[in-house]
Parts: C-alpha cells; sequence; structure tokens
C-alpha cells in the first residue's frame, strides 16, 4: 500500500471475503496466494480512495455524515462512473433488506409478549420435541 501508517496494515478486507469472491467469480480457476494478496491490496485501496473522495465531498457540503449520494458522486468524480447504475442497484437492495429487518422487529414488538416470555415458550417447545 502506499500509505506512510503503519496500522493501515489493520485496514484491509478480510482475506476470507476476497477468497469467497474470488472462488464465487472463478470457480475453475487457481488463484496463486501472491495474486490473492494483489487483490485484497487493490480492493483496500480502492476503498480508501473512494472513501477519501466522499469524504472531501461531505466536507464541502457540510454534512458531517458520509452518506450513499457522496459514494456516488465520489465515484462519478473519480472517473468510475460506469460503476453507478449497479451500486445504485446494490444500494437499493441493502435498503430493501433493512425495511424487511425493521419491519419483522416491529412484528415482534407489536405482539405484547416480553422477550422473556417468548424465550421461555421457545425453550418450551425445545424441550417438547426433544422428548
Amino acid at each position: 500500500m502506499a500509505s506512510s501508517s503503519g496500522n493501515d496494515d489493520d485496514l484491509t478486507i478480510p482475506r476470507a471475503a476476497i477468497n469467497k469472491m474470488i472462488k464465487e467469480t472463478l470457480p475453475n480457476v487457481r488463484v496463486a496466494n501472491d495474486a490473492r494478496e494483489l487483490v485484497v491490496n487493490c480492493c483496500t485501496e480502492f476503498i480508501h480512495l473512494i472513501s477519501s473522495e466522499a469524504n472531501e465531498i461531505c466536507n464541502k457540503s457540510e454534512k458531517k455524515t458520509i452518506s450513499p449520494e457522496h459514494v456516488i458522486q465520489a465515484l462519478e468524480s473519480l472517473g468510475f462512473g460506469s460503476y453507478i447504475t449497479e451500486v445504485k442497484e446494490v444500494l437499493q437492495e441493502c435498503k430493501t433488506v433493512a425495511l424487511k429487518r425493521r419491519k419483522a422487529s416491529s412484528r415482534l414488538e407489536n405482539l405484547g409478549i416480553p422477550e422473556e416470555e417468548l424465550l421461555r415458550q421457545q425453550q418450551e417447545l425445545f424441550a417438547q420435541v426433544s422428548e
């Protein structure tokens, strides 16, 4: 990496995640360990680049939190405009998943039964099944 800080070694994508992506993308191809390491470093540098640009855009708009729109603007300003359509699709998927989680959580809260009681009932059902 082109960073001067020794701390940046802690700021990398988990290798297991990269290995999984490589395996899913290229299931019948063997990839050397040094090539995998290079992919990890490239991904990390890409994220740093986009994050830094998004942070600058965020600061210029006098905001304190980087939003998805800042990231999209960063992609555009850095010449990665061709990624924006896919990024917007992924953003929409993330919003849909988050909404479903919130609905599921509120459904549980709307039951009117305390969590402790639900847990007790669940344990009772497990006990009945194991008998």
